[in-house]
Parts: C-alpha cells; structure tokens; sequence
C-alpha cells in the first residue's frame, strides 16, 4: 500500500495526507487498501503547502448587566405545598376534597386554565386510574381524559371488563392544564400532591393503575421509565392511608395513538390488570 502511494505522491504529500487522516480521527485500518485518499489527497497537499492563517478572534462583548428580579407574585413553593397540605389535611369526604381542590390557587397553573379538572367515572370502583394533567380537550370540558386518548383508554379498559363509567374511577396528578400541554414540572407536581394523595386515600382502591410514565415517576418518586415500571407490580401508600395499595403501570394511550405498534405491549399491560383484579 505504500508502494502504491509512494508511485503517486511524494513523501511530503504522503505524510500531509496521513495527518489529514489522523486530524479527522482515523486512528484504525478497516480494509486492505485505502478507499477515499485519491479525494483527500489534494485538501491535504493543499493544506500543506498552503497554511491557513489565524483567524483574529473578535474580543468577547462586556456581559450585560442582570436583570432585577422581579417581585415574587406567587407564593414559594414551599408555602404553597404547606397550604395543599392543610387542605388536604381538613377535607374529609370526596366532595370536600374537590371542592378544596376548585378553591386551591397555589398552583399557577390554575391561572391559565380554562377548568379544573378533578375526576370522573365510579367512586367506588376496585381500580383507580391516576393520569398526567389535562390537555386541550380536558380543559375545555373539565373531565378528565375525555379526548381521543380518553375513548382509547376507556377501550382499552372495557377489554378486560372494565367499561365507563363505572367499572373505574380516573384522575391526573396535576388538576390544570400546563399551557401547550407541556408536561408539568416537578414543582407543579409538587404543589399538587398533598391533594392526590388525600384523592387516593378518601377512594381507598383496590388496585391503583398509573397512566404514563410522568404520573408513574412522580407518584412513586423513581427515576426509572415507564418501559420498565410497566413490568412490575409495586406497592403505593402515603400518610393518609391505612395500607399499601398495588400499582400497575401502563403506556399513556396518547403515547399509543401516535406509536401503535406498542398497543401490544399495552394488552399485556391490561391482562396483568386483570390478573390483579379477578385472578
């Protein structure tokens, strides 16, 4: 091989060459004889007998000053978990809860929502759906899970016997729509947790069925992703409960609708459902 380049090229162009190959990273032989020199060769002759001059880098601008803050209009986080929590603490039935929930304004999402987006189907069902936040549809109605991937997932439970509304009760972990149906952050999730907990602890189910992975990582404080918590049974309990509850976890039926080939895996997800409710 280096005969071959040796005929073609002196051995200054031969050593630019090489050094071209060894700057882009080459740093290993994968075939016999070399596939792209003869395009190389003229940049790094080139390169060679014409170095490029220093570019004059232009002095960095001076910072701009920072900016005042602005005065705090909502209340820090701390204080408005502190107020959920009071809320939660005083309300004692189902109606009291939803009706501290609609009068709650530590969560700024509230502010650019349309609704407040509590719960729907049967109260004393064996199975809890918890959910992420409402979207667009949600909002504009105040029931969750109402829009396409609401009639998917009221689909996907009436396959295992489960049909709307009463064959389960279903809710988010965020009340408000986050704006452009972001996902919410983890101080919104935050703010609103006192309430659900409270919310599962006054429905007392069965079986909780977690719904996406954003609901699942914040109910159960992991850091794992869905695919895998999908997999497993867990066990659920908080402060205002007087046992653990299992938990199942699923697809969020929006995450279906745009990648189909998963709904596989998502029938599993409702047969392990099954298998929890009826043996």
């Amino acid at each position: 091989m280096v005969t071959h380049l040796q005929s073609a090229y002196s051995p200054q162009e031969i050593f630019a060459l090489l050094k071209l190959q060894f700057d882009l990273g080459v740093d290993e032989a994968v075939t016999d004889a070399p596939e792209i020199w003869r395009e190389l060769a003229p940049v790094a002759t080139h390169a060679a007998s014409h170095p490029t001059p220093p570019v004059k880098r232009a002095s960095a601008p001076a910072a701009a000053p920072a900016p005042q803050k602005r005065a705090e209009i909502q209340p820090s986080i701390a204080s408005a978990i502190a107020a959920a929590r009071t809320l939660a603490d005083q309300a004692t039935t189902l109606a009291e809860l939803e009706e501290a929930v609609r009068r709650f304004d530590g969560c700024a999402l509230k502010r650019t929502a349309s609704n407040t987006v509590f719960a729907r189907g049967n109260p004393h069902s064996a199975v809890m759906l918890i959910g992420e936040a409402p979207g667009a549809e949600e909002d504009k109605m105040g029931i969750p899970f109402c829009g396409p991937s609401g009639q998917l997932l009221d689909k996907m439970m009436a396959s295992i016997g489960l049909n709307a509304p009463d064959g389960f009760y279903i809710t988010n972990t965020i009340f408000w729509r986050p704006p452009g149906n972001r996902q919410p952050s983890a101080e919104e999730i935050a703010i609103c947790k006192p309430l659900v907990e409270k919310h599962i602890a006054l429905i007392q189910p069965k079986l909780i069925v977690m719904v996406g992975g954003t609901a699942t990582k914040a109910l159960l404080d992991s850091s794992e992703g869905i695919t895998r918590l999908r997999l497993k049974r867990m066990a659920y309990e908080n402060a205002y409960m007087k046992a653990a509850v299992t938990v199942r976890a699923t697809f969020h039926p929006s995450y279906l609708l745009r990648q189909p080939m998963a709904k596989r895996d998502a029938w599993q997800d409702m047969l392990a459902i099954r298998r929890e409710l009826f043996g």
